[in-house]
């Protein structure tokens, strides 16, 4: 079975956390005594209804304001697909919460309420979700029971977010469901309360949407993490270059190039955990040996030679800031990027965007916790990098404090 990792996003009582838990609920992924106890969890709130948010807010904060404050992640399957869910939280202070949510994810489920239409939380975590390059979105309109399940207001609002997403450019695909998490209209079976709404329920179509195409397999890249070399009689001269492949195909046979230092060779064989690969592709994790003793270490990255990625020190990125702690001109900082970590400053601040227009605001001093914008880096050694746009493994880096070694900014590679 494949694996699809999804993302919800929404304001402040949008039901995200009840669409999850209803999600769970309804197709038989939680266990009875999980259930019990958000049943009397409920009862001891004073709840008219069963709780299913309690299935995803775990902290005793969120419990408590009835809020999303951290990522949750929770894991279901169904016979057709598994699934890993990020639930981010909806306040504007949480945007750095949300961003780290939905950096891996393949569709972005942002929900909207029926009643308030579309908001600035919904434009602001929609161009996050283009600004990381997430392809589907699900337009989830909850809340349907309180506007007598209307189509008239199901398609005022499809048509205001229509309009705004036409400015964006990364999101291809966008389908617009109208559900009722609370009651459990078109989550996981279709509603008979809305006969007018002929798309498919929610969970079918996360069952049923394509994403298999988004790795990137025409740029071979293969960051080393590990140079295997084991002390023993049996493996006397085996010398692997374990990693994960982050684009491309890779083949016995094939020519590569090792950068940075531009030696070639040859590949000998593919090993995995179940034995020789004919080949091996995104995101498959391997072990790789060369027919030369070429010097590779961890860092480096295997490629061919036909489309090789930039080699450069001076990078434009669009960042999103997430410490307390400003970040002004000049700044120096550690850069995390594939299986690399070098020195880095910051040259430029570009411009920061403002989200709910989407428009530039240039002549700014830095960055403070949850803006977004772009800047220039040079960093101590060369970046062996793509376009992020183009490959999201390559193409994303982490901005690390030396000092106290705290993730201070996620970045995309413009």
């Amino acid at each position: 079975m494949d694996l699809l990792r999804f993302t919800t996003a929404g304001s402040v009582d949008d039901g995200k956390s009840t669409l999850i838990g209803r999600l769970l609920y309804d197709s038989k992924s939680i266990f009875e005594d999980q259930l019990e106890a958000v049943e009397e969890s409920s009862r001891r709130r004073g709840d008219e209804h069963v709780n299913l948010a309690l299935l995803t807010d775990g902290l005793k904060a969120e419990r408590e304001q009835g809020i999303t404050i951290d990522v949750a992640y929770r894991y279901f399957a169904t016979p057709k697909r598994k699934f890993i869910i990020a639930d981010t939280p909806g306040h504007i202070q949480y945007t750095r919460n949300m961003v780290t949510g939905a950096s891996t994810a393949n569709l972005a489920i942002i929900l909207v309420d029926a009643r308030k239409g579309v908001i600035e939380q919904t434009k602001r975590h929609s161009f996050i979700a283009n600004l990381l390059r997430i392809q589907h979105v699900v337009v989830a309109i909850n809340k349907m029971d309180l506007v007598d399940y209307s189509e008239e207001t199901y398609n005022q609002i499809v048509k205001e977010y229509q309009e705004f997403a036409s400015r964006l450019d990364n999101i291809v695909d966008i389908t617009p469901i109208p559900i009722s998490a609370l009651n459990g209209d078109n989550v996981v079976d279709k509603s008979d309360k809305m006969p007018w709404f002929q798309g498919p329920s929610l969970l079918y179509h996360l069952e049923t949407v394509y994403v298999g195409g988004e790795e990137n397999h025409v740029d071979a890249r293969f960051p080393v993490q590990w140079v295997i070399r084991p002390q023993s009689d049996e493996w006397h001269d085996f010398r692997g270059f374990a990693g994960r492949v982050s684009g491309g195909v890779f083949k016995p046979g094939d020519e590569v190039v090792a950068l940075p230092s531009g030696f070639k060779s040859t590949i000998k064989a593919i090993h995995s955990a179940e034995g020789n690969l004919e080949e091996a592709f995104a995101p498959q994790s391997v072990t790789i040996t060369l027919k030369d003793e070429i010097d590779i270490s961890r860092g480096d990255m295997i490629v061919k030679a036909n489309n090789p990625p930039k080699v450069e020190q001076d990078l434009e990125a669009m960042i999103c800031w997430f410490s307390n702690k400003p970040m002004g001109h000049r700044a120096k900082l550690l850069m995390r990027h594939t299986t690399r970590e070098m020195q880095a400053i910051v040259t430029e601040v570009k411009y920061q965007v403002d989200i709910n227009t989407l428009h530039k605001i240039e002549g700014v001093d830095g960055f403070a916790m949850n803006d977004i914008g772009r800047i220039s880096l040079r960093t101590a050694s060369p970046v062996i990098h793509d376009s992020y746009r183009r490959n999201r493994h390559t193409g994303s880096f982490i901005l690390v404090d030396p000092g106290t070694n705290e993730t201070v900014a996620a970045g995309m590679i413009v």
